[in-house]
């Protein structure tokens, strides 16, 4: 399996490389968030700061208005009807708490709600300054408390026909009137107010838990810029940013506070205009490639290779069809394995008529070998009948059995199904069966047992087996059925090592047991098939000789295991 395994695909290559091509503008479409999130987050600084300074700037207009409200009323603000002319002004302007007349020595003359007692009214920092001269004070701490809610008094100075300080006109202003109307729409949205003092405490808030205490430094920048911005955490642990405009001189400031979001919640709240939607457009891209990777590339390589698999299994008559509908360049693949399955179809046909042509060649060959043989064998069986001496004819007689086995391997060869392969049952059965009856013994018939296991061998090693049981049968003839008959009995035992072995039941064996050259033929066969042979006496009172050797060629030469007791141990000492 190779290492990468799926990270190797097509499908995930082209994704690769997509992603690769389509990253620039990923990443410039999270660069200009990022911009446009800078950008957003000073223009609401910008819009807050300025909303901060209109609104103190509207407060402040009110105040002037204020101060123009008292000079108009500060000449008729005496006598019997002043306190209802009073009263019927703060009923129509709203935010007006009160409204107080005060005379040169700081007491109440006429008011709209009535006055509380201040004994000390005449000496307080905003009396003393109107006194001076001043044409409008406006103070949070008056000395006296004016009014039940949060309020600022605002007096202006009255004066006699010949300019001659006479007083004050004083109204109560409230502060929740000063602040700024949260539905202007330059707010932003989320927005709070509240007005403050000089130290830092809060007067009044739309929302208390959205205002925490200002940072050092706050009044005196915002009295030399005229607004001041800074970034905090309200009570509730949200990040706010907030803006403060002087309101009344350096006393009272108005505060306005809007929420400060981060990259990842303007993006949520912005998902067109911020990094999602290249996101999206990124993984759409990618699911694109994906899908058509699968539907035009992948599964025509998969079509591909089930019929790859279907020549290989030898079926190349199939033709891949379906490619008709596949993309120009499957198509040429296509037609390409084709091609190769009809060049491998010609080829198969020229190799198959090529082996037909040398199989019969080989099969005339050993037709015509096993004819020159038998030609040869009726020659010497010719000579044979014209000898006289016992010993010479019985030499014929052996050099043209061993030549007619030869035949019959041919002949084997020629007739079997496979050239290369010889099946021992048939084989032995018919080499027993010739070389019995050529040697038939005249009113001694031989009787032919046979138990053989099927077993395949090649023919180079069919010669020295054949030649082998041709010794061993001729033997029997010679020595134990001469004159008297009996049973030969031929048994072939298969496994990883095959066992032949050859008996007879008739006397002689004494005979068989000597030296001659039929054992020295019989010990060099068995070399030959890279195993051991060997001669004994059986219960019978005959004779076995027995031949071991390895059914494949390739394996190790047998050897006698030589064990103490051993039956083939014994017979192996005697060969």
């Amino acid at each position: 399996m190779r290492p990468w395994g799926e990270l190797s695909t097509i499908r995930t290559r082209l994704g690769a490389a997509l992603a690769i091509a389509l990253l620039p503008v990923l990443m410039l479409g999270a660069i200009q968030s990022v911009w446009a999130f800078r950008h957003e987050a000073a223009q609401r600084r910008t819009e807050l700061a300025s909303a901060a300074v209109r609104s103190a700037a509207d407060a402040r207009a009110r105040m002037e208005a204020a101060d123009i409200l008292l000079q108009t009323l500060a000449p008729g603000s005496v006598g019997l009807q002043c306190a209802r002319r009073l009263d019927e002004v703060t009923q129509r302007i709203p935010g007006y708490l009160n409204l107080m007349r005060f005379d040169r020595y700081g007491r109440v003359v006429c008011a709209a709600k009535g006055a509380p007692a201040d004994p000390g009214r005449a000496s307080r920092d905003w009396f003393t300054q109107l006194r001076q001269g001043e044409r409008l004070v406006a103070t949070r701490a008056p000395g006296a408390d004016y009014a039940s809610q949060s309020s600022l008094l605002a007096a202006a100075r009255a004066e006699t026909p010949s300019g001659e300080f006479d007083g004050a006109m004083a109204a109560v202003i409230s502060l929740s009137s000063l602040r700024p109307n949260l539905g202007d729409r330059s707010l932003p949205q989320d927005s709070q107010v509240a007005l403050t003092d000089s130290q830092g405490r809060y007067l009044d808030a739309t929302d208390p838990a959205a205002f925490p205490p200002p940072p050092e430094g706050w009044t005196a920048k915002a009295s030399r810029r005229g607004a001041a911005i800074w970034y905090a955490t309200d009570s509730r642990g949200e990040r706010r940013v907030y803006s403060a405009a002087p309101l009344v001189g350096k006393e009272i400031f108005v505060v306005l506070s809007a929420r400060s979001q981060d990259l990842v919640s303007w993006a949520w709240l912005n998902p067109l205009t911020g990094i999602g939607f290249p996101l999206l457009t990124f993984l759409l891209a990618l699911g694109a490639v994906w899908i058509v990777a699968d539907r035009v590339v992948i599964r025509w390589i998969a079509y591909l290779q089930r019929i790859a698999a279907i020549y290989a299994r030898g079926r190349l008559s199939v033709r891949a069809l379906q490619a008709e509908q596949a993309p120009p360049e499957i198509r040429d693949l296509a037609e390409t394995l084709e091609g190769m399955a009809d060049a491998i179809v010609g080829r198969d046909a020229s190799l198959r008529d090529s082996l037909a042509q040398k199989d019969a060649l080989m099969r005339e060959i050993h037709h015509r070998v096993k004819n020159n043989l038998q030609v040869i064998s009726s020659l010497l069986s010719m000579q044979q009948r014209s000898l006289t001496d016992p010993a010479a004819r019985s030499a014929m007689s052996d050099t043209r059995q061993r030549i007619s086995a030869l035949a019959l391997i041919y002949r084997a060869l020629y007739q079997g199904p496979d050239l290369k392969q010889v099946d021992l049952r048939p084989f032995l059965e018919d080499l027993t069966g010739q070389l019995i009856a050529g040697e038939a013994i005249r009113g001694a018939p031989v009787k032919t047992e046979l138990h053989i296991d099927p077993l395949i061998i090649d023919p180079d090693r069919l010669a020295p087996l054949a030649l082998f049981a041709v010794e061993a049968i001729t033997n029997a003839q010679k020595h134990a059925f001469a004159g008297r008959g009996g049973t030969l009995t031929v048994v072939l035992k298969g496994g990883e090592a095959a066992e032949l072995s050859i008996a007879d039941d008739g006397p002689g064996g004494e005979e068989a047991a000597g030296a001659g050259v039929g054992r020295t033929l019989m010990t060099a066969f068995a070399r030959q098939l890279r195993g051991y042979s060997g001669v004994e006496r059986n219960c019978a009172g005959g004779v076995t000789a027995w031949l071991v050797f390895p059914v494949d060629p390739a394996a190790p030469p047998l050897k006698p295991s030589g064990e103490p007791g051993s039956a083939r141990g014994v017979r192996t000492e005697r060969v």
